[in-house]
């Protein structure tokens, strides 16, 4: 195949391939790297139709290489509780090279873009297997047909069928109190984040106990790369404890700003100086329950998973 034609095909399913790439591993990074060798591989060896369209042949090899790194990673082992890097949330296209699914195959949850690089549904997606999280993708995100789903992943119609089934089984506790991110959503977790920054910078533990639910649970990730508490920190009194007390620790000048990661609004901040094993960067997520309150925290200090994430 022509380079030049290879460069255009590189361009136009570069971002389609990442946002799936990354959905499938939950990491910026590593759907970057399977996006790079899904290209080196086709280009050794190409599909045998070259004159038919190439996404479905680069959606199968990007996939089935998501699998393979999904099954790699949960051999090894972790420090500390696994977080998705954070992402900016970008528009992706959403049609695969196929009519759409018939609507009376998948009458069950749809997700759309935004809402299936959130947090939540992110590590929602970590009870399934490989094959299961690529299934769903495939056919509840970016609505393929069955026949499209099973071509992808080598495996028969009735297979895939009952892999989803069992996919959207496991995820029936996150379909129970899903919250899309909606306008409203999107409001309310920013200013939620604003409140919680506030009375954090003035150590006003009343209103901050207001702002948190009482079974707030706070979730690190620094990849034993600085230090972060290693499991879930779970409580309004403990979560306070936690953020007030490393709210304390000296550290320079600190630049905060407002990104849109994941699908809603996220806190960035960055510190000129720090001291040893503190994050230099991170990123600070929330959902926020029906009654307004922070019932999640998600701190990213691992500095390998903040590559994305644009400096202030």
């Amino acid at each position: 195949m022509a380079s030049a034609f290879i460069a255009d095909v590189f361009e136009s399913n570069r971002g389609f391939l990442w946002g799936l790439c990354y959905r499938m591993t939950g990491n910026s990074a590593d759907a970057d790297d399977i996006v790079q060798e899904t290209f080196v591989r086709t280009l050794k060896n190409p599909p045998p139709r070259t004159e038919e369209p190439l996404r479905p042949w680069l959606v199968r090899v990007a996939i089935n290489l998501s699998r393979d790194y999904l099954r790699r990673r949960k051999r090894q082992d972790y420090v500390g509780t696994w977080l998705p890097s954070p992402a900016p949330s970008e528009e992706e296209p959403m049609a695969s090279y196929e009519p759409a699914a018939d609507p009376n195959e998948s009458p069950s949850a749809r997700y759309d873009l935004l809402e299936s690089v959130t947090f939540a549904y992110l590590l929602a997606l970590e009870a399934l297997t490989p094959t299961q999280r690529a299934v769903l993708l495939l056919r509840d995100v970016f609505d393929y047909s069955t026949a499209e789903t099973a071509r992808a992943l080598n495996i028969t119609e009735t297979t895939a069928k009952v892999t989803l089934h069992r996919a959207r089984a496991a995820m029936k506790d996150y379909d129970a109190a899903r919250k899309t991110p909606t306008t409203i959503v999107t409001e309310e977790t920013k200013k939620a984040l604003e409140q919680f920054l506030l009375y954090l910078s003035e150590a006003d533990v009343k209103n901050l106990e207001k702002l948190l639910a009482d079974d707030v649970v706070s979730i690190a990730d620094g990849g034993g790369k600085v230090l972060a508490s290693l499991r879930p920190i779970v409580g309004r009194r403990n979560v306070l404890r936690f953020y007030v007390g490393i709210s304390k620790k000296p550290r320079g000048q600190a630049r905060v700003g407002f990104q849109m990661l994941n699908g809603l609004p996220a806190v960035v901040l960055e510190y000129d100086e720090v001291g040893p094993r503190l994050a230099q960067k991170l990123t600070l997520q929330c959902e926020v329950d029906a009654n307004g309150q922070i019932n999640k925290l998600y701190l990213m200090v691992n500095p390998d998973k903040l590559s994305a994430i644009a400096s202030l």
